[in-house]
């Protein structure tokens, strides 16, 4: 898809991923652009920067994905692009951790998803054109040692981008899904973690990894192209790499290798 002429809406949009594809969409000649984030005063900053709209959104609320729509196409008449990007990071830890942990990632990182495509898809399909990406992670391809509830909830929208495209790639709903190891965010201000071991990216090279998929149409993005060697390796031979894991838990964990 060529961005020039399309109205994109980027959740998640106040910094990061989501502010460097505003800016990124911006320079590929996006006719709109609707950044939507809870911190609507650090969104509205990026907007301005960028000549687009910030409107406050709670992915983890249906209806505040419902009502960001709405702004939209009552703004620009429909949307062309949906970039469901928002993301939390929680905490370290397993299945200790509180329901509550585990439920906030379950709507951030798996229902937001759900809820958006609910929102945008129909009138998608009805054109016979659209862009729907999953901003996902790594995790979702070969899980995390930290952080249980992130690593699972990253690979429930991997499966949810893959369900996207399955049922709908051929009636005109293109479908890409971001899988990127560690980039320079609020999320890895603290330390970049195992997610780090290949290096940390910025959010601009983040968005021009995103830019060139969806120009090609692909499904995966992989800004940290190693991914794609680790992910086969785990095909390839599933119990060797659980071993390796176990190694890299032990690492960060100081737990017994």
């Amino acid at each position: 898809m060529d961005i020039r002429g399309k109205v994109a809406i980027v959740t998640g949009g106040a910094s990061g991923i989501g502010a460097g594809l505003a800016r990124r969409f911006a320079a590929e000649g996006a006719r709109g652009i609707v950044l939507a984030d809870l911190d609507l005063e650090r969104a509205q900053g990026v907007a301005n920067e960028v000549g687009a709209v910030a409107v406050r959104c709670d992915v983890s609320r249906e209806a505040d994905i419902q009502a960001l729509v709405a702004a939209s196409r009552e703004r620009f008449g429909q949307v062309d692009i949906f970039m469901s990007n928002a993301g939390i990071l929680g905490r370290a830890g397993g299945i200790e951790l509180e329901d509550a942990l585990w439920d906030k990632m379950w709507q951030v990182h798996g229902m937001a998803h759900v809820w958006a495509a609910r929102a945008v898809v129909p009138a998608m399909l009805a054109r016979g054109e659209g862009y729907f990406v999953v901003t996902a992670s790594a995790a979702g391809l070969l899980n995390i040692v930290e952080s249980a509830p992130y690593g699972v909830t990253k690979h429930a929208a991997v499966a949810f981008a893959e369900w996207l495209r399955i049922a709908y790639g051929r009636r005109g709903l293109r479908v890409s899904c971001l899988c990127p190891q560690s980039v320079a965010t609020d999320m890895t201000a603290q330390g970049s973690g195992s997610a780090g071991l290949d290096g940390v990216l910025t959010a601009e090279q983040v968005a021009s990894a995103v830019v060139a998929t969806m120009r090609d149409e692909k499904f995966l993005v992989l800004p940290h192209p190693e991914v794609a060697g680790y992910f086969l390796k785990k095909a390839q031979d599933y119990d060797r790499w659980l071993g390796g894991m176990q190694k890299m838990y032990a690492l960060h964990s100081g737990g017994a290798a």
